[in-house]
């Protein structure tokens, strides 16, 4: 079986473990992010998770079989450093994207010492509560070229058969300083045009619009550095010529952004209805 890929919202820092109003504009993400395994016919052998929060000058995978924890945000409540994401992680897989890397000319390094980020932990812990699959994060490029991200994500594209499941963890809107109306202007212009050139355009030439994301209405507004848009161009090279379907929209994103999560298989699916409101529960 060909696993689907996916472009995911990650949030906003440690939401998972928080209460009160933070936690309450997660409701519709979080309830978006439990279904995505009831999308998936059984559970993986193993997550390759993309962040928006790890650069490097190569891209390199996490080699260690039990991944340490990365608390790479401030001004949280204390708990928020003290969570654990105990998910085991898999040298072999590490191994296995590192050659297909190589083999498409893509220099890839292997780091043994660094731990989970937010930008993987905060989602899984959603996603997978009990920890159970094993997950490997692979980073971006310094540069953020999107056609390199593109052609890691075709050179991944054979892990889709092995079990393996490709998340890409950013957001499709990412402007901390944007609030009000503006946001929410800018982010309605773009969140149209990526759900048109996703979903309306197919292979080549949808990778090769989406990879000219900057032009797009109010791309840059959107995205004034593109690291959380990047790890949709992994996901979207490894789903080759799939199906785009959105899995999450909400117009409100802390009450101004328009964000969207997708999913790419090959299926003829058109987009899920996204529940308005939704009670949170706990992230394990």
């Amino acid at each position: 079986m060909t696993l689907p890929t996916f472009f995911i919202a990650h949030g906003g820092g440690p939401w998972p473990w928080m209460n009160g109003q933070m936690r309450d504009f997660h409701a519709p993400l979080e309830a978006s992010l439990r279904d995505m395994p009831h999308q998936i016919a059984s559970l993986p052998s193993a997550v390759l998770i993309v962040s928006a929060h790890w650069e490097a000058p190569e891209f390199t995978v996490m080699g260690q079989a039990r991944p340490g924890m990365l608390y790479d945000y401030n001004g949280f409540p204390p708990n928020t450093y003290e969570v654990r994401y105990n998910a085991p992680g898999s040298p072999v897989l590490a191994q296995r994207v590192q050659q297909l890397a190589l083999a498409a000319g893509l220099p890839c390094g292997i780091d043994a010492e660094r731990g989970f980020d937010h930008g993987a932990f905060v989602p899984l812990s959603v996603i997978y509560p009990q920890a159970n699959v094993p997950v490997v994060q692979l980073s971006l490029k310094q540069g953020l070229d999107p056609q390199s991200h593109l052609k890691l994500g075709q050179a991944m594209a054979p892990l889709r058969d092995e079990g393996v499941l490709i998340i890409g963890s950013g957001m499709s809107f990412h402007n901390v300083g944007l609030r009000g109306p503006a946001a929410k202007t800018a982010s309605r212009a773009f969140d149209d045009w990526l759900a048109e050139s996703l979903q309306r355009s197919t292979g080549v030439d949808r990778a090769g619009r989406v990879a000219r994301w900057a032009d797009a209405p109010s791309g840059r507004l959107a995205h004034p550095r593109e690291e959380h848009l990047l790890p949709l161009m992994v996901a979207l090279g490894a789903a080759q010529g799939d199906a785009a379907t959105r899995i999450h929209y909400e117009e409100n994103f802390f009450g101004t952004a328009v964000v969207s999560s997708y999913r790419f298989d090959r299926t003829d699916a058109t987009s899920l209805p996204i529940p308005t409101t939704v009670k949170p529960g706990e992230a394990s």
